[in-house]
């Protein structure tokens, strides 16, 4: 059932979902079409909620193994060896470091070459002067701020999953993050063979325990009052938006975390006339056969696929198709 206008606030936790679609379908039109499709329904817009995941920052250009990780962390396979673990940034990040020393040895040289260091932004860039004119808002799952240096206010993206630039306590013993970039630059420095002084390692100022990155990865992760404050500028646009002519942007979400983007994205399309869902990835476009015309999705090289939408974007409405 459509349901055109809603006065009632949507909160985060309504607005999540874990239904998964019975009916995904791979759509055959040609690709021209598809963009001319999915620039349509953006130009007709009036809001465009973003949902962007890990496909967006690597189709950015942004590297987490392969030669980037053999080069760029040589020092850290030398001496954990080159399994399973030391093969790209996600899996190390799970690597049983033997001390604190050892950890933010590692953990700082991520941080920093994944996030407060990272600059994959031009792409980022072409697609949000594209929007211009457009009510954005950006809900992601990647902690890179890529976005945001891009050019988008911190007022209109809501990171749920963390921050590369945020450490917490690792038991999560009191409700507040830490900006560690700095001491993320004087790790960098000071690190010799993998480690940092043990001066350097930080403690939680509550407990005194060990402190964690601001990344989700178990049931301690902090929900500071940032997290919670743009949590809260999400529901005032979601509420919003779902009365206005809305077009869902999603961009290299695959089924990692499908309860963020994915699903509740699905979940809105099909409740709301007035929502309509564009979807690119490179292989995991597939969407549902019951939206109907107002879903596209598009399984193409991403950064081609976001030139050529940006590109149709900025032709004219007299030459729009």
């Amino acid at each position: 059932m459509f349901n055109r206008n809603t006065k009632k606030k949507i909160r985060f936790s309504d607005y999540l979902s874990e239904e998964v679609a019975r009916d995904y379908i791979n759509q055959d039109k040609p690709y021209a079409e598809q963009i001319d499709r999915a620039a349509k329904l953006i130009r007709e817009a009036d809001y465009v909620l973003i949902g962007a995941g890990a496909g967006m920052s690597t189709a950015a250009g942004a590297e987490y193994g392969g030669k980037f990780f053999e080069e760029n962390f040589a020092e850290f396979q030398k001496i954990y060896g080159k399994g399973p673990y030391m093969q790209d940034m996600y899996s190390a990040g799970f690597y049983p470091f033997p001390d604190q020393e050892s950890k933010w040895g590692y953990w700082s040289h991520q941080a920093l070459l994944a996030g407060a260091d990272l600059d994959v932004t031009p792409l980022h860039k072409t697609l949000l002067d594209a929007l211009e004119g457009k009510k954005l808002f950006l809900l992601s799952t990647n902690a890179d701020h890529q976005f945001e240096k891009a050019g988008l206010s911190a007022g209109q993206i809501f990171q749920t999953q963390g921050s590369y630039h945020l450490i917490q306590c690792k038991r999560g013993c009191h409700n507040k993050t830490y900006d560690a970039v700095e001491l993320f630059r004087r790790m960098e420095q000071a690190r010799q063979n993998g480690k940092i002084p043990s001066a350097f390692v930080p403690r939680c100022p509550v407990c005194g325990g060990d402190m964690a990155m601001n990344l989700r990865v178990d049931n301690c992760f902090v929900e500071d009052e940032n997290w919670h404050a743009a949590e809260e500028r999400f529901s005032r646009f979601l509420s919003a938006c779902v009365n206005g002519k809305t077009v869902l942007l999603e961009l290299g979400v695959g089924f990692n975390t499908p309860t963020i983007i994915r699903f509740p994205f699905e979940k809105l399309t099909r409740q709301h006339e007035n929502v309509s869902l564009v979807r690119l990835s490179r292989s995991k476009a597939m969407v549902p056969a019951s939206l109907g015309d107002r879903a596209v999705g598009i399984n193409a090289d991403m950064a081609q696929s976001i030139t050529d939408l940006a590109s149709k974007l900025r032709e004219t409405e007299a030459d729009a198709p």
